[in-house]
């Protein structure tokens, strides 16, 4: 009897992989259906199985077709990308695709086979859902998830409709929608909400939306397991609504704050015995909605610090959370953002950090060390002690607009941890920024490491990279690439700097250099950046017709303008402390200009639209009062934040058309007008008047019902080429410093 169950045990499974293998080949010919629309009948998609549990995929030519042969939709998807950039000089992109496929297929000399050396490939970061994805739909999610088979992503994180699970949860667990009604925020502010930072900001949110996003979420579920991707779903990590206590009187909880000018959320401690039942309820919950992968996600302490830094209290409360998992699935693996062990590391030193961690077995959890590229947190933790982990590029910070990344780094780091002895259970590497659709160079670079376990070369990488995104190696492009390199996309050993810096356009007004979030710091001398300006002008004679060429000369053009930006603002505050009224403004007017300038060149790419971001978000209301309160949700986040005094203004900010002329400029020129009323009244400019009007005005600008363009105006390229005409001499003689 039992040879017989184990018998039907064996053709069960070996049924299964029959099933999921029938459903790769499917997704991925769906896949190349849709990249190549009219080309796909030339590839072959074949099944082959995993090298030492590691993806793996084939190419060869058969019969004058290509053959793409993987262990899952990913490998065979990475395949059709290999080929697209070695052997068609192609290249997609968020910010410029390029296909140069010819009618005739070129064919492979020879078999190609490619192992990956990392079981995993990690994508997303909680903020990155809204910092950039808030307002997506089914359409711009199918896109993006051809962009991760394609790179080589097989383990995104994926928490879209996760409200709605909570939704039902709450309303069986006898909450009412008035209980509820303060919990939930608004869509642009669920990153916060799941990771316990922030309750009911933005909202209430209709359970319209709650509805939609699910459906939008089983349709991302099943695309991503249907390529073999293992999505990472959410888990419980304590965080409650305020009506918990009325409910649950004898409950224990804690409340916590963000300190960002947001009202106390509510923890339910993990000792409280309703902590493991809520986690295996919900977890059982989900389940039944969305099927699993057994990959959950939960961050207890982020941007919070625990009551305790007793170790033996901390290993407590780390077990609690991963028995509320295990109780629901045996099979549970707890994938933990790192962020905690960079961001507080006055709290996590080296005993709170192992009581943490050792007290769930290692096979039961992965680390995200999210910013290896800023910090290897990795090296000052002995690898994690023993867990799995993977290593992140974060580099974006709120969806900034700024030309900016560590290249080198990139290039050789994950090579280097790959093959360090000290690096233990390495499993493997992932992006983790907060916001996407920026700076593609460094996202195509991190992505080359899927395939190899050796550092990448960027002397022979990088004029590859730009012979797939322009159509040719013209010699300009490369010489502005090379600047470009040793400018933005390097940042000097002996500095910190976490991030790219922000143009102090974007900076509420004042007669500072910099702001809290808007700084305008860079890692190279702005001057340096010039030449590859120059370069890129020079190379639109052959690169012009290019999408990507296109993005890249308005991104570099926007770049030095932005920069420009300060020491025009240097020379008003020159001026005005000179009590020079005419030179005042003669120079206010010069900032004002650049500001219209900015704005009318970014007009040229969507990528740079602040229209489609608003209309988007108003396309998923069902009635006015939702698509104002979107509307709403859309404008603030990439604003104020929060409220008119809200101290993460311009965390998000962004440099895009329809901001720099509706926003921007408006602010900045109540600001001129009272600089110069009060060298008129001969007083003293007062800060504390102005701070309080203009977040007024703000307030409203938000709250405000507009719409802006969806669609682009102007050549981009002939827009680049007249801003370089107008103002580089000018900035040659700016004094920067």
């Amino acid at each position: 009897m039992k040879i017989k169950v184990l018998i039907a045990s064996i053709a069960f499974l070996g049924l299964t992989h029959q099933v999921k293998a029938q459903n790769n080949l499917q997704a991925s010919e769906a896949l190349i259906a849709r990249v190549l629309p009219g080309k796909s009948a030339a590839f072959i998609a074949e099944n082959i199985p995993q090298e030492n549990g590691k993806d793996v995929f084939e190419l060869e030519s058969k019969n004058n077709q290509i053959i793409l042969r993987g262990s899952s939709g990913v490998a065979i998807s990475s395949a059709l990308y290999y080929y697209l950039n070695e052997y068609c000089h192609s290249q997609i992109t968020w910010n410029g695709t390029s296909l140069n496929v010819p009618q005739k297929l070129p064919l492979i000399a020879q078999k190609i086979r490619k192992v990956t050396p990392y079981t995993y490939r990690y994508y997303l970061n909680y903020c990155t859902f809204n910092y950039s994805m808030s307002w997506w739909d089914w359409e711009r999610w199918e896109k993006e998830i051809d962009w991760m088979a394609l790179h080589g992503i097989n383990m995104p994180l994926a928490i879209t409709g996760e409200e709605y699970t909570w939704y039902l949860l709450y309303k069986e667990m006898g909450f009412s929608d008035e209980d509820l009604k303060g919990f939930f925020t608004g869509p642009a502010y669920f990153s916060w909400f799941w990771m316990g930072n922030i309750d009911g900001w933005g909202g209430p949110l209709p359970v319209s939306w709650m509805k939609s996003h699910f459906e939008l979420q089983q349709k991302i579920l099943a695309r991503q397991r249907s390529l073999g991707m293992k999505p990472v779903l959410p888990a419980f990590t304590g965080h409650v609504p305020a009506a918990f206590q009325k409910k649950f009187p004898k409950a224990k909880l804690k409340a916590t704050n963000w300190t960002n000018g947001f009202a106390d959320t509510y923890i339910l401690d993990a000792e409280d015995p309703m902590f493991a039942e809520i986690g295996k309820r919900f977890l059982q919950k989900q389940t039944a909605l969305l099927g699993t992968d057994h990959l959950y996600s939960a961050d207890t302490f982020n941007e919070n610090e625990p009551p305790s830094d007793d170790p033996e209290f901390l290993g407590k409360l780390s077990k609690r959370v991963y028995d509320g998992m295990s109780q629901a699935d045996s099979a549970a693996v707890w994938v933990m953002q790192g962020w905690l062990f960079y961001s507080d590391r006055k709290f996590w030193k080296e005993p709170q950090t192992e009581a943490l961690l050792k007290a769930v077995p290692n096979d039961k959890m992965i680390i995200l060390d999210l910013a290896t590229e800023i910090e290897p947190v990795w090296k000052r933790t002995d690898a994690f002690y023993g867990k799995p982990w993977i290593w992140n590029m974060l580099h974006n910070f709120g969806g900034n607009t700024n030309l900016f990344g560590r290249m080198d780094v990139v290039a050789t780091a994950p090579a280097e941890a790959l093959n360090d002895a000290k690096s233990g259970n390495l499993v493997g590497i992932g992006l983790t920024m907060e916001g996407i659709e920026q700076n593609p160079v460094l996202y195509e670079l991190m992505t080359a490491h899927t395939w190899q376990n050796q550092a990448i070369n960027l002397k022979t990488w990088l004029p590859k990279f730009i012979r797939n995104r322009y159509g040719n190696s013209d010699i300009h492009a490369l010489k502005a690439w090379d600047i470009l390199h040793q400018t933005v996309f390097t940042v000097p050993q002996d500095k910190y700097i976490r991030d790219g810096a922000e143009s102090i356009i974007q900076a509420r007004p004042t007669l500072d250099s910099l702001t809290r979030w808007t700084n305008t710091r860079l890692n190279y001398l702005p001057q340096d950046l010039l030449p590859a300006w120059d370069e890129l002008i020079l190379a639109s004679a052959t690169c012009k017709n290019s999408d990507g060429f296109q993005y890249d000369i308005v991104d570099v053009s926007r770049q030095v303008m932005a920069n420009y930006a300060l020491p025009l603002q240097r020379q008003i505050v020159r001026d005005y402390q000179s009590k020079n009224l005419v030179a005042l403004k003669n120079s206010s007017q010069q900032f004002i200009q650049l500001i219209s300038d900015l704005d009318q060149l970014l007009a040229t790419r969507k990528d740079f639209l602040l229209g489609p971001w608003v209309a988007d978000a108003r396309r998923w209301g069902t009635n006015e009062s939702e698509k104002a309160l979107y509307e709403m949700n859309a404008k603030d986040l990439i604003t104020l934040w929060g409220d008119s005094k809200n101290p993460l203004h311009e965390y998000a900010c962004r440099q895009w058309s329809g901001l720099m002329n509706d926003f921007y400029k408006p602010r900045w020129q109540q600001f001129f007008q009272r600089l110069e009323t009060s060298l008129q009244q001969n007083k003293a400019l007062d800060v504390k008047a102005f701070d309080k009007q203009i977040s007024e005005w703000e307030w409203k600008w938000v709250n405000q019902r507009k719409d802006y363009p969806i669609l682009t105006t102007g050549d981009p390229v002939n827009l680049a080429m007249k801003m370089h005409q107008k103002y580089r001499k000018l900035m040659a003689n700016a004094h920067f410093n």
